[in-house]
This record gives structure tokens, C-alpha cells and sequence, in this order.
């Protein structure tokens, strides 16, 4: 069997099954990019396969997702019989994953900044103009979105006059309801409203956040004027150990704020933890947990009861 028509054949049953596998699907077509798609499947050396993992830079945690991909396609590929025996080292053989660096976390005074800036950023814009940046920011900070979501908003998903989101297709493919507050609601609407003046190329299944020409925003494009808005707003990062400031960062900001602001308040983790973990779209509290390293003004009892409260199996609901 050939090497692209086994990866093709494999992707094709994954995604029929109802996985989006696209990062799979990247990194497999990676792999036949690296190692010639016209080889056949049992041509393929762990050589070839130590080759493609270790890439050109240091190591860092993109080498576990490429194993990953590749295992689940050589599982295949051997119940097929295409090949073997897997190419691939022994798991216990594969360096440890480096330990992920925290994300950046904005303070208040920096998000404001960057809300300031925003339209001297923007004012030389062709395509991403300051009205949109600005609800995207929105929908990041104020609602806790991840990009993709904000991005994949429809006319018909914005129910402003109930505040009330309905965020689809989402990273773990569910979808759900994200209440919003009323003066969030009453600046998106003023952003509708310009909205609706632009193309409607689908209707009301036309993207809520768009271009001038009613073209949707992309990751790449947001990601420029992010980079040029930080720079605007003289925000640096990166230097302290923390990743680089990204379109995501506004969203871990959400979190670690509300986290602040609750705890002040003197709120329970036992009851503030699942709420957040269901406005933030998580599977389960652990994704949720680590807001609390991230946010120094908790008391260390904090991680502590938190701790206790997994560990005795605690009502998630």
C-alpha cells in the first residue's frame, strides 16, 4: 500500500466516525510531505520516523502531538496489514515533554490599554477595522470565548436582546449557552449595528464578527493586528517566563479575573470552580484548575481546599 493512500484512507475513517482530526490530519500530511508520499507504508524506517519527529529546533511539546498522530496511523495501518510492525520508537523510549510555559495573563491596566490603542491601531486598516477588533477583544475577555469561537459566530448565534450566546462546533464538540452581561450585550449591539451595513454573504448564517467586506476574520489576519496592537499599546511579554501575548491571552485573563474578583468577594471554590468550568467551555475541573496558580492574590488555602474537594470526589455539577 502506498504511503498517501494509507494516511488518506485512515483520516477519511477517522473523520466518518465524526472526529474533526484536523490537527491529526495536519501532521500526517506533514509526515508524507517529510518523508515522500509515493513510498510505500512498510518502506518506511524508524529512521525516517526519528528523522520527522525531531524536527530542526530544540525540543519542545509539538514532538508528543507528531508520536500521537503517527501512532494512532500505524495502529491502523497494522490492523489493515499494510504493515507489521509500527516504525515508530518505544513510548518509554521518546524524550519527557517539556514542561508548557504559563500563558500570559493580562492585568486590568494592560487590557484597557489595549482597548485605548485600539483605534490608532487600527486606523490605517484595509480589511480588520478598529470596530471589529474591538468586539472581538470583547467576546474574548467578556464572554471568556476562545478565538475560534468568537470567529465562528453566526448573525443567528448573537441573541442580544437576551444576552445570550450560542457558541457551536466547539473544541470538544458541544455546544452551549454563554450568558453575557448587559453592558457587554449593549456594546455588542452597537457593533450589530455597523455589522449589518457590511455584505451578508450567508444571511443570518453570515459571520457575526466580519471584515469591511463581510469576509471572515481570520487567525492569521487577528493575529497581525494583535501583534501590532500590543506594540501600539506597549505591551511586551515573553521575558518573564510567561508565553507570548496571542489572541487567546485575553480569555486566560477572563478566567484569572473572575477567579480574583470572586475570592475577594470571600466566594467557595467549591461552587465558583464548575461554574467557571462551564462558562469556559472546559470537559472537566482540571482544565479549570490551573486559573489557580495563575492568580497570586489567591491564598495559598485556596489550592489547598480545591485539592481536597477533587480528591473526596466533589459534586461537578
Amino acid at each position: 500500500m502506498i504511503l498517501r493512500d494509507a494516511v488518506d484512507n485512515y483520516i477519511d475513517r477517522r473523520q466518518a466516525h465524526g472526529a474533526k482530526f484536523d490537527a491529526g490530519a495536519y501532521l500526517l500530511h506533514r509526515f508524507l510531505k517529510h518523508i515522500g508520499g509515493s513510498a510505500r507504508c512498510d518502506a518506511v524506517s524508524q529512521a525516517d520516523v526519528l528523522d520527522f519527529l525531531a524536527g530542526k529546533g530544540p525540543l519542545t511539546r509539538y514532538r508528543a502531538s507528531k508520536y500521537g498522530a503517527l501512532a494512532g496511523f500505524y495502529r491502523y495501518a497494522i490492523s489493515r496489514g499494510y504493515v507489521i510492525r509500527s516504525p515508530l520508537p518505544a513510548r518509554d523510549d521518546e524524550p519527557a515533554r517539556p514542561r508548557s510555559s504559563p500563558p500570559y495573563v493580562y492585568s486590568r491596566n494592560e487590557l484597557q490599554r489595549l482597548f485605548d490603542a485600539i483605534d490608532v491601531s487600527r486606523q490605517r486598516s484595509i480589511q480588520l477595522d478598529a470596530d471589529t477588533l474591538r468586539a472581538l477583544l470583547l467576546l474574548l475577555y467578556g464572554a471568556g470565548l476562545r478565538f475560534a469561537e468568537a470567529q465562528r459566530l453566526t448573525l443567528g448565534d448573537v441573541d442580544l436582546p437576551d444576552a445570550l450566546l450560542t457558541i457551536r462546533n466547539t473544541k470538544f464538540y458541544k455546544t452551549r449557552l454563554v450568558p453575557v452581561r448587559r453592558q457587554l450585550a449593549d456594546a455588542l449591539n452597537t457593533y450589530a449595528a455597523k455589522r449589518a451595513e457590511r455584505p451578508l454573504p450567508k444571511g443570518t448564517a453570515s459571520t457575526f464578527l466580519a471584515n469591511r467586506d463581510g469576509t471572515p476574520v481570520v487567525q492569521r489576519t487577528a493575529g497581525h493586528a494583535f501583534t501590532k496592537l500590543l506594540r501600539d499599546a506597549r505591551i511586551g511579554g515573553g521575558n518573564d517566563g510567561r508565553r507570548t501575548p496571542c489572541p487567546h491571552s485575553p480569555r486566560h485573563a477572563a478566567a484569572v479575573h473572575r477567579l480574583e474578583s470572586r475570592y475577594r468577594q470571600g466566594a467557595d471554590v467549591q461552587r465558583l470552580l464548575p461554574t467557571l468550568s462551564i462558562w469556559l467551555g472546559h470537559t472537566d475541573l482540571n482544565g479549570t484548575r490551573i486559573y489557580l496558580s495563575m492568580t497570586p492574590e489567591l491564598p495559598h488555602r485556596a489550592s489547598i481546599r480545591f485539592d481536597a474537594y477533587v480528591n473526596r470526589g466533589g459534586n461537578h455539577e
